[in-house]
């Protein structure tokens, strides 16, 4: 439970081994890069050029990959995801460099390949569109550009409408009954248009026209120098040539699928180098020497340092962050309280001088997600899942790897309460014995019982100690602030804004506790002695009148202080609003062991039956699979918010910057390391 403390370092070296430190320190991966000299005298290496090439490498060899993984997928399992980036025994450099230009031709030519199939089925789409636009002149068998004989006039083109030839015959005889010598041939019908072969004199064919142009009559924009089937046969050569190409194409990528690995290495090599010049481009030089700075964790430090002094000719420089600067947080925890950091990083890190707040956090969590859920065979499912998929993939992303941490942890938490309250895929025990075994059971009965109590048989008993816990959740966070302010030797503030309010709260608390409302909600009764009720009065009246006196001390003006104090005591409505919130506890539990319960009544509504087996066990697998994913999903959110809100809300800000360090941003291997 703590921000490991940060050193600034500043490295001051001869400028040749420039390449080699900064590889040292990408790989080291603990430093993050601060440079803030903004001195004229030094320049900055152009490595933009450099910088473009990288890239265009690595994306062409992403490209390839890409190109790989589509017409040569790997075979994956469902939870491939999981295994993680495999590890490279020797350094990136040492193991890339040598085959770079290889594989870099490698992957252009995939590359060109898939360009090149892009092209040809652009191709067949249009050689496929050209046969479809010829299929209404199939019945042609001439060209369509044939002009006729030396007598005669050959044309073709359509009409706006459906036509038969005795119908255009009787419209044309219509228009022009002195037209004689020609003969049309109606081709095909369709799309609404009439596809039309003419044969007409030479000296009547202009005025035909005329007359079939004042019908709508039109020529095809393209005409073909050969009969249409001809031409589509042409047309299918052509496509089947295409379609040869590619699949020639697709053998040539498949066959290459051998190079996948080496392809990623090369892509993670130039990523590599990219991050190294964008840092080589910002680094302040002088003729000889160069300068490079920033924050490294205490830890390591001296070794660092010494690392690097040690292996080039370079001063090294380690000093205390100074009391204004703003450091880059890194937290340091145990395993279990590790598995929480993600749940305090979504709200923010610790800023300077604030407590880290992980462990007693992870512990809340844990806790109150064990309540929400509160079934033990969810819970030992969840459990067992993550345990699995941790042993089975020890690689997997340190990120979800502390998420698969939390739920375990949670999967516990949510077996304890299960026993607790009795639930096992809610009464599931129950209606097997009952439906399917002849069981008889009295009401409220169990083979199963509860070690404490069946929430569903007792909500107001489980309301109440839900509350309980919001109270030992909320007092530990406003303890917290307590502590911070003894830290800082702030002891006004440790007075009035935290013994006050502990004062005034658990003062109304004891005289609330023995009321007839009380008993009445809560059907629980307590009998203090009068003593105990004449301390309450008194500290809740105490504590009240410190808040309304002192809490805006800092003003000099009494009349506002009395203002602010009476809004800041106003804010007791906040602590019940807070409160009440962990009535979400009980909202939860209750929504699980109830859809729990109505899963497995649906499930036995067949009865006792070869065909009521089969329909019991289907309805309980979806049923239950659904009841956990759905309750999986409100626990997270919900507990989310309690700390977030409630707890949080109570003494902790957050806002600190993420230590970055400057490392070997890979997306395909792992090297390096501390």
């Amino acid at each position: 439970m703590a921000v490991l403390q940060m050193q600034r370092i500043s490295i001051c070296a001869v400028k040749e081994d420039r390449k080699a430190i900064l590889e040292q320190l990408q790989k080291l991966g603990v430093l993050e890069i601060n440079l803030d000299m903004k001195d004229s005298e030094y320049e900055r290496l152009d490595t933009a050029g450099a910088k473009n090439a990288f890239q265009k490498r690595m994306h062409l060899a992403d490209q390839a990959l890409e190109v790989l993984g589509n017409y040569a997928p790997e075979k994956s399992s469902l939870f491939s995801g999981l295994a993680g980036k495999p590890v490279l025994q020797n350094d990136i450099y040492t193991e890339a460099a040598p085959v770079r230009s290889r594989y870099s031709k490698i992957a252009n030519e995939l590359v060109s390949m898939d360009k090149e199939i892009a092209v040809q089925k652009a191709a067949i789409v249009k050689l496929e569109n050209r046969i479809e636009e010829l299929e209404p002149w199939m019945k042609l068998d001439v060209a369509m550009n044939f002009e006729g004989t030396h007598t005669s006039t050959f044309f073709v083109g359509t009409l706006p409408f459906l036509a038969e030839e005795a119908k255009l015959l009787s419209m044309i005889a219509e228009k022009a009954p002195d037209l004689e010598a020609f003969t049309i041939d109606v081709l095909s019908i369709g799309r609404d248009q009439t596809y039309l072969a003419v044969i007409v004199l030479r000296t009547e064919a202009a005025e035909l026209e005329e007359v079939l142009r004042n019908m709508g009559f039109a020529r095809p924009s393209h005409l073909i120098n050969k009969p249409p089937l001809q031409k589509k046969e042409e047309l299918k050569e052509r496509i089947h040539t295409a379609e040869e190409k590619i699949r020639e194409l697709e053998q040539k990528i498949t066959a290459m699928a051998e190079h996948r690995e080496a392809l990623r290495l090369v892509s993670d090599y130039y990523r590599v180098r990219t991050d190294k010049y964008d840092v080589l481009g910002k680094l302040p030089e002088t003729q000889r020497t160069f300068a490079i700075g920033g924050y490294v964790p205490k830890r390591y430090a001296s070794e660092l340092a010494d690392r690097i002094s040690s292996s080039y000719d370079a001063i090294v420089e380690l000093e205390d962050i100074k009391e204004e600067e703003d450091a880059p947080v890194l937290l340091q925890n145990n395993r279990f309280a590790a598995s929480g950091e993600g749940i305090l990083a979504s709200f923010g890190l610790p800023h300077k001088g604030e407590l880290d707040p992980t462990f007693i956090m992870t512990i809340f969590y844990v806790f109150l997600f064990g309540l929400m859920l509160s079934d033990a065979a969810y819970g030992a499912i969840v459990s067992i899942a993550c345990a699995i998929a941790i042993l089975k993939f020890p690689r997997m992303g340190e990120s979800l790897k502390k998420s698969l941490q939390l739920f375990f942890w949670c999967g516990l938490s949510t077996l304890f309460w299960g026993l607790m309250f009795g639930g096992f895929f809610g009464d599931a025990v129950d209606i097997i014995a009952k439906t399917f075994f002849g069981v008889q059971l009295e009401s409220g009965q169990s083979l199963i019982p509860a070690l404490w109590f069946v929430p569903l048989n007792d909500p107001m008993r489980m309301l109440m100690y839900s509350m309980l816990f919001g109270c030992i959740h909320l007092f530990t966070g406003l303890g917290i602030k307590g502590y911070l302010c003894l830290r800082d030797r702030d002891y006004a503030a440790f007075f009035f804004d935290v013994v006050c309010w502990f004062l005034m709260l658990l003062g109304l608390i004891f005289i609330l506790l023995p009321t007839d409302l009380f008993a009445s909600i809560s059907q629980m009764h307590f009998n203090f002695p009068p003593v105990v009720g004449i301390i309450s009065k008194a500290a809740a009246a105490a504590g009240a009148l410190g808040i309304l006196l002192f809490s805006g001390r800092r003003k000099k003006n009494w009349g506002l202080r009395i203002a602010l104090g009476a809004y800041d005591l106003y804010n007791i409505t906040g602590w019940l609003s807070d409160v009440l919130s962990y009535s979400r506890l009980l909202a939860l539990g209750l929504a699980t062991g109830v859809i729990a319960s109505v899963v497995n009544q649906m499930g036995s509504m067949v009865g006792k039956s070869f065909f009521g087996v089969v329909v019991f066990i289907l309805v309980f697998i979806v049923g239950h699979l659904f009841n956990l994913a759905i309750n999986l999903l409100g626990a997270y959110v919900h507990t989310c918010r309690l700390q977030y809100v409630e707890f949080f809300g109570k003494f902790y800000e957050g806002g600190g910057k993420e230590f970055t360090p400057f490392a070997a941003d890979t997306k395909y291997v792992n090297y390096g390391g501390k």
